[in-house]
């Protein structure tokens, strides 16, 4: 029987070591300036109120998912797991796979995408050569569908870079729907974009 963290949000996997749970497009991964509800903040009371914790429960966060982004994640739920994990992003052993409908067609029906992408404050841009600030992104990527100058594409992170899907399909002329702030024609409401976090393997650590 699936768990729910909240209302419609499932957990799809809990055991003493991981907690697996749907974050919903609109809601922070981890809490910030804005003192804003959080999916890690809300896993740690659910954590707490199930299993009848005293005190504060210990959640892990390893990964993020940007605010307009909905999907999987994972969370460790001893210091041990979360270090195990860390690795497992470190050494490039975790597949992330994801699901996004942009505008227009990518270049070809699969392909490869490899950007420089550079990081300032607040801001990411994709440039032309490697420089001090500048990392490479790679994914690789499938259209699975086209229809009505949109199409369905899935997405294999083969790094793991701050906006980097949402960039480096823009860059290609194919910006998410919905990511006015990377060239989509209209926004979406409720704070969305239309990609999805598919798919998290890890190694239970």
């Amino acid at each position: 029987m699936i768990s729910f963290l909240h209302e419609r949000w499932p957990v799809f996997f809990e055991d003493n070591h991981l907690l697996v749970v749907y974050k919903p497009a609109g809601l922070l991964s981890q809490g910030d300036e804005t003192g804003e509800a959080n999916l890690l903040d809300l896993s740690k009371v659910w954590i707490k109120e199930r299993h009848h914790k005293p005190g504060r429960a210990f959640l892990g966060l390893v990964h993020r998912l940007d605010r307009p982004v909905a999907g999987v994640m994972v969370f460790a739920r001893t210091s041990k797991a979360a270090a195990r994990l860390s690795e497992q992003i470190r050494n490039r052993r975790i597949r992330k796979v994801y699901l996004a409908v942009v505008e227009g067609q990518p270049p070809s029906a699969a392909g490869r995408l490899v950007h420089f992408l550079e990081r300032r404050e607040r801001s990411v841009r994709i440039v032309s050569h490697p420089t001090p600030l500048g990392r490479e992104a790679r994914l690789a990527y499938r259209v699975r569908e086209t229809a009505c100058g949109r199409s369905l594409v899935e997405i294999e992170l083969e790094t793991g870079r701050k906006h980097q899907i949402r960039l480096q399909l823009a860059h290609v002329g194919c910006p998410i729907v919905g990511d006015v702030r990377y060239g989509a024609s209209e926004p979406l409401p409720s704070r969305q974009i239309a990609l999805l976090a598919r798919e998290v393997c890890v190694e239970h650590p």
